[in-house]
C-alpha cells in the first residue's frame, strides 16, 4: 500500500509516496541517496544506522517511514550548516575520533542529541550516552575526548 508522508529532512520538506511500514533506513539510502545513515544490525543494537527525529537519537533501521510524518528528521548529511561543519564533527576530526568511519555518523548524531539535552555532561555520562554504539575499531577514548571538547566548545558559543 502507497501512503504519503511529508516530514521536514535535513531543514527542508520533503513528500514521499512510498509503503508507509518501509523501514526509514530503507527510505533514507535507496529512495533518497542519504547512505551516510549505516546499515549494521538491522535490530536496533549497534547504533549505525542514528538519525535525529525531533533532535533526538532514534534507530532509523526500528522506524517505519510512517513513523516520520510530520517530523524533524536529521542525518549525518543535514548536520554541517552554512558550510561549517558542527562543533561535534569539528571534534572528531582533531581528535581521531574515528578510525574505519562506519560507526561514526551514529556517533556524532547520538553526540549531537546528548549534547542537546545535556549540555555539560561528565566524561561518565558521555560514556554512558554512547554505549549502545558500537566502535569495533576502539576508538572509544577518542570518542569521547571529542564529545568533551565539542560540549565545551558549544558552551562557549552559547
Amino acid at each position: 500500500m502507497t501512503d504519503t508522508i511529508s516530514f521536514k529532512l535535513n531543514d527542508k520538506p520533503v513528500r514521499l509516496k512510498v509503503d508507509g511500514n518501509r523501514p526509514l533506513l530503507w527510505v533514507l539510502r535507496t529512495d533518497l541517496g542519504l547512505t551516510g545513515t549505516k546499515y549494521g544490525c538491522g535490530e536496533g543494537h549497534c547504533g549505525c544506522c542514528t538519525v535525529l527525529l525531533n533532535q533526538r537519537a532514534t534507530r532509523s533501521c526500528l522506524l517505519k517511514i510512517k513513523d516520520v510524518q510530520n517530523k524533524e528528521l536529521v542525518t549525518i548529511e543535514g548536520l554541517a550548516g552554512n558550510g561549517k561543519l558542527h562543533p561535534v564533527q569539528r571534534a572528531f576530526m582533531e581528535h581521531d575520533g574515528m578510525q574505519c568511519g562506519y560507526c561514526t555518523p551514529g556517533m556524532i548524531l547520538t553526540a549531537v542529541s546528548l549534547l542537546k539535552f545535556n549540555p555539560q555532561p561528565t566524561e561518565q555520562q558521555i560514556s554512558r550516552g554512547l554505549e549502545q554504539n558500537f566502535c569495533r575499531c576502539g576508538a572509544h577514548v577518542r570518542i569521547v575526548q571529542a564529545v568533551r571538547q565539542a560540549a565545551a566548545e558549544m558552551k562557549g558559543a552559547q
